[in-house]
């Protein structure tokens, strides 16, 4: 067994722009870039091994582990990776992949179950460990090799393991480079073929010199060329765009978020007025965030901006609703009546919705993966109808978070926007804890305001993930000059984290924390505690709701 977490959740269905083998990118051209495929076992850490190969430039995709050998083959890869997975070898049903892919003269690095797959199939042997190794371990390479190339030979290799299995038996083409106290082959290869084995985790921050041992198999062994960047991927998806919409005009959702932002900036610079942005107010946005995203995208972009105030919609729909799912589904109901009337006005030349579908999502839908449980709807809509017969296009679907960020610096777009927060699709609708009212939202507004300001002016903002205010449905007892007070009590949650899968409360300075419950109390009516959220994802979750 090898990574003992399956974090993957729920598909969601595929859209019509791509072929479903995982970006939607499908068969290579001669003018695609470079690319690295990535086989799925179910892995918690699938998505870091794209990333650390996108890093280096380098284009990669993650397809699930159950693609055919002829798919892999037309994919017409460089190299590929085998990801590990919570699974045995040994386990009835266990995913596998056909032999056939080590005779495609293609490179291929497995990791963790990757490498115990690729020795189980070719004639080594894995075992259940006798002691199985979850976290550091120290590695000595006993051999010089390509993938190891500009490492001391000297010095021990700090690495990040996660397994139950270990191979006992290398198959006979093997040699081994490197082990660990608990693991007799932890670094393989078969050097005819170019095949390589971890048993650890490159990908992860925890194993040193990871990214190293990646970039040696891709340029040094692979012989791979970066050539991914920002700058092609707007020339080419801006073509791809313009031929795909031709003299049609597309519909654009836009929230004001980094996601919703960059596809609109990006399918204005390939249509120009053909894009059509439909801004929905729906009452739940922080102060003066309405102001702004009109004037940064109709004023200071030129987009074609149509602006549609539906907050008494919103609100009347929300009344009375405590259940926090229930507040997603009401919300999601009511955008989607909105936005169906602003398409329909947008006239019958709109035949295509743009979405801002990330890699990840696309992943989700594809990738191999056991049971999970739903903690909650996602934040965003869900979709549209179908009786909207509009087609889909997703400009973002190649692109993980951090690429996007960067995509929106390439296309203009100013840092207040592309280094923002994530917000939840629901807004301050699961940041009122409890029945959502005109008021509570203006006083949430009030405190979630000082928190930005604060955050802002201490110099944290960018490097806390998420930061803001919740307004909890219970009143505390206080005194404000010298009179009994019994008012409501506000939260404040700063998280750090990497891509939100996990988080760790934001140890903010003392005299910050100080400042904000000061200006909070003090500033705004209604509220008469402060209180800081010092609970990690897991067990708890970023949002309170």
């Amino acid at each position: 067994m090898a990574d003992a977490v399956n974090t993957n959740s729920d598909a969601r269905p595929d859209s019509d722009s791509g072929s479903g083998s995982g970006s939607g990118s499908g068969c290579a051209s001669d003018s695609d870039p470079d690319r690295v495929l990535v086989l799925d076992f179910g892995s918690q850490y699938t998505q870091l091994i794209a990333r650390r190969i996108r890093e280096q430039r380098v284009y990669s995709e993650i397809w699930p582990c159950t693609k055919t050998l002829a798919e892999i083959s037309a994919f017409r890869p460089r190299a590929i990776v085998l990801s590990g997975g919570p699974s045995s070898v040994h386990d009835e049903g266990s995913p596998s992949i056909d032999p056939g892919i080590f005779e495609l003269g293609v490179p291929i690095l497995g990791i963790c179950y990757g490498l115990q797959l690729m020795c189980h199939l070719l004639g080594g042997r894995v075992t259940r460990s006798p002691a199985h190794e979850y976290g550091r371990a120290e590695i000595q390479h006993v051999a010089e090799e390509s993938i190891l190339s500009g490492f001391d030979a000297n010095e021990s290799l700090s690495v990040w393991m996660s397994h139950g299995d270990l191979v006992e038996k290398i198959p006979p083409s093997f040699e081994v480079l490197g082990r660990s106290k608990n693991c007799p082959y932890a670094i393989v290869m078969e050097r005819a073929r170019k095949i390589y084995g971890l048993q650890f985790h490159p990908e992860v921050v925890h194993t040193h010199r990871g990214r190293d041992i990646l970039a040696n198999f891709l340029f040094r062994i692979a012989k791979v060329h970066a050539n991914w960047t920002m700058g092609s991927f707007i020339e080419r998806e801006v073509a791809e765009v313009r031929d795909r919409v031709g003299q049609d005009s597309v519909i654009c959702g836009l929230s004001g978020g980094v996601d919703s932002s960059v596809v609109t900036a990006l399918l204005h610079r390939a249509l120009g007025d053909q894009l059509i942005p439909v801004f929905v107010n729906n009452g739940l946005l922080r102060e003066g965030e309405a102001e702004q995203v009109q004037s940064l995208f109709r004023d200071r972009l030129g987009v074609n901006l149509r602006y549609v105030d539906a907050t008494d919609e919103f609100l009347r729909a929300l009344d009375g609703v405590v259940d926090p799912e229930q507040k997603r589904k009401t919300i999601g109901r009511v955008f989607v009546e909105v936005f169906e009337r602003a398409a329909k006005e947008a006239g019958p030349n709109a035949k295509w919705l743009a979405q801002g579908t990330l890699y990840p999502d696309v992943i989700e839908s594809v990738s191999f993966k056991g049971p999970s449980a739903t903690i909650k709807s996602h934040h965003n809509v869900g979709g549209l109808p179908e009786r909207m017969h509009l087609k889909l296009i997703e400009p973002l679907r190649e692109l993980f978070k951090d690429e996007v960020r960067i995509l929106g610096r390439e296309l203009g777009l100013p840092d207040d926007v592309v280094n923002r927060q994530p917000f939840p699709g629901p807004g301050l609708a699961v940041r009122v804890l409890g029945p959502i009212t005109r008021d509570k939202l203006e006083v949430l507004r009030g405190a979630d305001r000082i928190v930005f300001e604060e955050i802002e002016a201490a110099g944290l903002y960018d490097a806390i993930w998420q930061s803001f205010a919740v307004l909890l449905p219970v009143h505390s007892v206080g005194v404000m000059g010298d009179a009994r007070t019994y008012e409501q009590v506000a939260a404040i949650r700063a998280v750090t984290s990497v891509d939100g899968m996990t988080a760790d409360w934001a140890p903010i300075p003392h005299d910050v924390l100080a400042r904000m419950s000061n200006r909070i109390i003090n500033e705004v009516r209604g509220i008469n505690r402060v209180v800081y959220d010092i609970s990690s994802k897991p067990p708890a979750t970023i949002e309170w709701e």
